[in-house]
């Protein structure tokens, strides 16, 4: 086959590719956020019929051959067309070693296990759930067997998730978190915890908290037309293209700070979707380089730009405007602080900036165990409020709000918990470095979220998948990536807060 010949081939069928994967991409978020309860036995077999059709698609000799031949002459490419044969070229490798049948299988698995998930959380019966979570860690482990049996199963996920990450990088990596993170939250709980929060624990109307949602967009300058967003048990962010961002929150009518910073965070995911270079839309490089790149955005605008001073500064008149009863007697800095606030708690989502990485490495440990079989999905709740006590001193009072409370499992994410940290740790080092360029907080306490967009989008977002973790975090820094920064970072303003 001629060289040009395969180029054609290639681009046309990653179009019809990312056409199914479009299609399948709205089928999902229909599910979660519009469709009614008992639509999960259609959409189960619906997705069990696309996903067989997306395999045939990418697992056939002609593409095979197709890749093969631009893989060998990578090099007399366009960078664009390299890399993405060079991405599919990984992927071609992990689809071909797993049988169709057990793909489809799959696929079913955990469209029945969404379902499943949101109703065990509902009755707080993780028994619903447990059977179908069984199935995805044993898919898990064969498939990361069929692709490298040499590689303990849990090593072969966390370098998909994160290249370059593995169990040893990471028990590292947490260690050197976990020495400097617990001697501070002791520290602050041996002062006295005497920050008020009772304010953001009032009652604020949904209807109300959705008016916030759309300013907060705004302020981070998400162009309205490009992206939405929804309601779901569990928020989450998706894309099709640089011009469809769908992000999602849930609202609590006691809890207004949850959906702010669920919004704020969902906002980061979809500020760097959104703004990856035109020359890779509809291209397989499309979108985030890695999980944990991409959660160093959320995290960045989530906890770095929103819960600073600045930001609050900025915003809080708007969001008095907005609760006048309930804000009456708090002022900007009071606000400040409650959103700060450092003390250990149930809830990952919830958590404060400080103790969330404990949250992390609970969900490490037992990802660790479940992976190479000491510990079962039966005995995984029990484990959970043990661990939920060691590392936080909390008890666990009920699985809905303990080994339940996240949905990633329910969509075979075992691997993709470390790359929150991983990104908290890569969002440090962005700041300090962005700080030698750009004079942060000044743009922040002017509402010129937009440079600071535009400083990560010549750094990062551009870029999409073109670029690997590494080289952006080189191209952001001019340095590797170093966790130390972290480490002052989450030192030095929590200090601050507290005056140790």
């Amino acid at each position: 086959m001629e060289l040009q010949k395969a180029i054609e081939l290639f681009k046309k069928t990653n179009a019809e590719a990312h056409a199914y994967n479009h299609v399948i991409g709205v089928l999902y978020y229909d599910q979660e956020t519009a469709a009614p309860k008992n639509a999960s036995m259609g959409f189960a077999s619906t997705m069990g019929i696309m996903s067989e059709i997306t395999y045939k698609l990418m697992v056939n000799d002609e593409h095979i051959e197709v890749i093969e031949l631009l893989y060998a002459h990578r090099d007399e490419l366009d960078l664009i067309t390299r890399r993405e044969v060079e991405e599919e070229y990984r992927e071609l490798a992990y689809m071909k070693n797993i049988p169709m049948d057990e793909y489809t299988e799959y696929n079913v698995v955990l469209a029945e296990a969404r379902d499943k998930w949101v109703e065990a959380k509902n009755k707080n019966d993780y028994s619903i759930f447990e059977p179908l979570l069984a199935k995805i860690i044993g898919f898990n482990i064969k498939f990361a067997q069929y692709q490298h049996s040499e590689l303990c199963p849990y090593d072969y996920w966390l370098n998909e998730y994160e290249k370059g990450a593995s169990m040893k990088m990471l028990d590292e990596f947490f260690s050197k978190l976990k020495s400097a993170i617990v001697p501070l939250i002791h520290e602050i709980s041996e002062k006295g915890n005497m920050i008020d929060t009772s304010f953001i624990e009032l009652s604020y109307p949904i209807s109300v908290q959705r008016q916030l949602s759309d300013y907060l967009m705004n302020v981070m300058s998400i162009n309205r037309d490009d992206c939405i967003i929804g309601e779901v048990e569990h928020p989450y962010t998706t894309n099709f293209n640089k011009h469809d961002v769908r992000i999602t929150t849930h609202y609590y009518e006691n809890m207004a700070a949850s959906s702010m910073y669920s919004v704020i965070h969902e906002g980061g995911h979809a500020l760097y979707e959104l703004n990856t270079g035109d020359d890779l839309i509809g291209s397989p490089l499309a979108g985030g380089a890695s999980m944990g790149i991409h959660e160093s955005q959320s995290r960045f605008f989530e906890n770095i730009i929103g819960r600073s001073e600045a930001f609050i500064d900025y915003v809080f008149p708007e969001i008095k405007k907005l609760f006048p009863e309930q804000l009456k007697n708090v002022n900007a800095h009071q606000f400040y602080l409650a959103v700060n606030k450092a003390e250990p708690s149930l809830i990952r989502t919830e958590a404060d900036e400080l103790t969330y990485c404990l949250h992390i490495m609970v969900r490490y440990e037992l990802e660790k165990r479940l992976m190479d079989g000491s510990l079962t999905t039966k005995e995984l709740p029990s484990e959970w409020n043990r661990l939920y006590k060691e590392y936080l001193g909390v008890d666990v009072p009920s699985d809905s709000e303990g080994v339940l409370q996240d949905m990633h499992w329910s969509g075979g994410s075992i691997g993709y918990f470390p790359s929150y940290a991983l990104g908290s740790a890569y969002s440090a080092q962005i700041f300090f470095n962005m700080k030698k360029e750009l004079d942060v907080e000044k743009l922040v306490s002017e509402g010129r979220i937009s440079e600071i967009v535009a400083w990560l989008t010549d750094k990062i977002y551009r870029y999409g998948r073109v670029k690997t973790p590494a080289e952006l975090i080189e191209n952001a820094c001019g340095e590797s990536f170093n966790p130390d920064y972290y480490i002052r970072y989450l030192t030095e303003k929590f200090k601050g807060i507290y005056n140790l």
